[in-house]
């Protein structure tokens, strides 16, 4: 069974709008990461950045990246401007969410259920506000399970009614650009995920 190109099928959702300039919910998990797709996705959507990312540990590290995403919001120029949705820092969340997968490997199940956790909120925040669509940066890291992000997605689109984008930002050196972005927007850029876990044991690619 050949794996599905998602890139190729973002191409194809890009040829069909036309004129048409649809709102996009972008979840965005750093700045750096975000910065190769608020530059591409900002030409034919009309995006707000939505940070939820209650993984991120400690508080000091999420309130840095918090203030890095907000700069390069600032400072990038884009076709369309690019709003910014802030959201509450609750780690209880996200430990609630992998309670019992504490001793996981880096890049399995437990990093499947974080997934799920900040794309369940973009879902719900792009119905509740009446977004055409949705989707996020997480698929640009090589370090990150594509296929399982654009799974997680959609069942998450048919839930809360409303489309995903599917993406793999990280094809066409997508991830070379983001690094690129990072060194002329003077970006910090963390080396590690985000969450207590991922700072202890290095990811795999998946």
């Amino acid at each position: 069974m050949n794996k599905r190109n998602y890139q190729s099928e973002l191409d194809k959702i890009i040829q069909g709008l036309g004129s048409n300039v649809p709102s996009l919910l972008l979840h965005t998990c750093c700045a750096p990461c975000s910065s190769y797709c608020i530059e591409y996705l900002s030409n034919y959507f009309k995006i707000t950045v939505l940070y939820y990312n209650p993984n991120i540990y400690p508080e000091s590290e999420y309130t840095h990246r918090k203030s890095e995403q907000i700069r390069l919001i600032g400072e990038m120029k884009t076709k369309y401007p690019v709003n910014f949705i802030d959201c509450d820092f609750d780690s209880e969340k996200f430990y609630c969410a992998v309670k019992g997968l504490e001793n996981e490997r880096e890049g399995g199940e437990r990093c499947f259920k974080c997934y799920r956790l900040r794309l369940e909120k973009a879902a719900q925040t792009a119905n509740e506000n009446g977004f055409d669509c949705f989707t996020t940066s997480l698929t640009i890291s090589p370090l990150k399970n594509a296929e399982k992000i654009n799974e997680i997605g959609e069942e998450l689109a048919v839930k809360y009614n409303v489309r995903f984008l599917p993406s793999d930002f990280k094809k066409r050196e997508g991830f070379k650009r983001s690094i690129e972005l990072s060194k002329e927007y003077n970006l910090y850029r963390q080396n590690y995920c985000g969450c207590v876990f991922s700072r202890e044991k290095p990811a795999v690619s998946p």
